[in-house]
């Protein structure tokens, strides 16, 4: 499913509801910090977390973020890739390949 479609959905679920009055972009950042915990959660005791309930959990997070970037104005394909530009400059590949340790700190 594109991402297009993805935001479409949301928007028709929102708007049904009337929910797009509580959607301000504190209330949306607030909803994906409660949702990464929710989901980090499933991880709390064990690295063996169930399936269903990380997938639902991550559903959520990134329904959020979709959300918000919506209200922002933004394109959430956009604001990856222009990211993921700057996190290729800052961490090159013959400097940071295979180690977890960032490489200006070794």
């Amino acid at each position: 499913m594109s991402p297009d479609r993805v935001l479409a959905e949301l928007r028709v679920f929102v708007a049904e509801r009337e929910w797009a009055q509580f959607h301000t972009a504190p209330n949306l950042a607030k909803s994906i910090s409660i949702e990464s915990a929710e989901l980090l959660e499933c991880f709390q005791w064990s690295d063996d977390a169930d399936d269903a309930r990380v997938r639902e959990e991550l559903a959520d997070v990134i329904t959020y973020c979709y959300l918000l970037a919506d209200r922002l104005g933004a394109d959430p394909s956009e604001l990856v890739l222009t990211k993921l530009e700057q996190t290729r400059e800052k961490y090159p590949v013959e400097l940071a390949k295979g180690s977890i340790t960032k490489y200006d700190r070794r």
